[in-house]
């Protein structure tokens, strides 16, 4: 559902055959691109710069954590102001700020005056300021294009995101190595001044809510009966809980010790690359392929990410885990891209990005839980085991989404 007018600096949509054509679109795509780049190198600085600091695996637990916390409580804030405000102004402002706060964390650091609780409320800061900036980036896709060529700019934004991503995750540990955490979190900051300055040449026009509800909590629980108002809507938010709950402790915990010792250590880097090349492909055909029931297709592929903790549970075959990796990646991408899209063409541009909020905030909730628990959980039932219990958990909380009536029969739009 998109604005009916054409957006300024576009062509008709008849005469545009991709999103690249649309200014607004590519400032956008640029600004997001830079922002992942930085934020894939970040978190390898900011692991080193707390072991630098003699800081121990709880310290960077806790620093890592009150970033998540951060994060499950500014984002429905996020999606209430991202449909309030403009919301080329919050990503902007939450931009700026956070290219401020890793700043000072990198100016801390390069100076000799950084500490472990600096960091850790910096990290907040910007996990606050990524939940507030993020629901509205998100929601903007669709008044950057026309609504013909909105499958195309999902797919783009997804594959740019991916692409970035490997290039960080690649380059993080030579930057770390070479250049120091301080200087790899000023190529954060300079990152995040780069997107704010992208942003700025988003012109599109305004999504004006309708008057009604007065007060925050008052436009979150609106956002919330829009989130009941869809049953594929909140299924799939709930399937999403899941498999962060299950799946993120079988790659964050489990994964590392299994593989590196039933492999060897440098097969769970090439794994995270298989997986990583999966989302590469699977978002390059999602640039092609149109499904016309978008779900149902969807979490088909979606059954795929059982692969992984499966292949890691079952086989000490290095050829079976890069296989199952490739197909966790490429499965995921393409339900990605298909349940953005799904979101796009069926909640009223004015309830977007609080919709998208809900679908982060289920995300945000689940992971932590699931890393605190894996652990003890698997020692007691033991690593293979668990890993099989996620893999069972993943591919039947699909079964279960294909069952549903409304899942099967949404279809993609014109």
């Amino acid at each position: 559902m998109t604005t009916s007018e054409t957006l300024p600096g576009t062509a008709p949509e008849e005469t545009i055959g991709s999103p690249l054509a649309h200014p607004a679109f590519r400032w956008l795509l640029a600004g997001s691109s830079v922002s992942f780049l930085g934020n894939a190198i970040a978190p390898v600085a900011l692991a080193f710069a707390v072991i630098d600091l003699g800081g121990s695996a709880t310290d960077l637990g806790l620093v890592v954590g009150v970033y998540a916390l951060a994060d499950v409580l500014a984002v429905l804030f996020g999606g209430v102001l991202g449909d309030r405000l403009s919301r080329t102004v919050m990503m902007q402002g939450a931009a700026i700020a956070a290219a401020g706060t890793q700043a000072v964390a990198a100016a801390s650091l390069i100076g000799g005056w950084g500490s472990i609780g600096l960091l850790a409320g910096l990290g907040a800061v910007n996990g606050a300021l990524g939940a507030l900036g993020g629901p509205s980036s998100r929601a903007i896709t669709q008044q950057t294009v026309p609504a013909a060529l909105l499958p195309s700019a999902v797919a783009w934004r997804r594959l740019s995101q991916n692409v970035a991503q490997i290039v960080g995750f690649g380059s993080a540990g030579l930057l770390v190595a070479y250049l120091g955490s301080g200087w790899c979190l000023a190529i954060d900051a300079a990152g995040f001044a780069v997107a704010a300055l992208c942003y700025a040449f988003v012109r599109v026009p305004r999504v004006v809510a309708p008057s009604g509800a007065v007060s925050m909590l008052g436009d979150v629980r609106a956002g919330a009966l829009e989130v009941f108002r869809h049953t594929w809507l909140w299924m799939l938010i709930l399937q999403a809980l899941l498999y962060h709950l299950f799946y993120g402790g079988a790659q964050g915990v489990l994964g590392p010790i299994v593989v590196g010792d039933a492999i060897s250590r440098p097969a769970w880097g090439w794994a995270l690359g298989a997986m990583m090349t999966g989302f590469a492909v699977g978002g390059l055909i999602s640039l092609r392929w149109r499904p016309r029931r978008l779900l149902y297709a969807g979490c088909w592929f979606l059954a795929l990410t059982a692969c992984f903790p499966a292949a890691m549970g079952l086989s000490d075959s290095l050829v079976v885990l890069l296989v199952g990796a490739f197909l966790h990646g490429l499965g995921l991408e393409i339900f990605s891209v298909a349940w953005d899209l799904a979101i796009q063409q069926n909640v009223a541009p004015d309830m977007l990005a609080r919709v998208f909020a809900f679908d982060m905030l289920g995300s945000f909730i689940a992971r932590p839980v699931g890393l605190a628990l894996t652990g003890p959980v698997a020692e007691l039932v033991g690593y293979r085991t668990w890993l099989v219990v996620v893999s069972a958990v993943i591919l039947g909380s699909c079964v279960v989404a294909l069952l549903v009536p409304d899942v099967r029969r949404l279809e993609r739009g014109s």
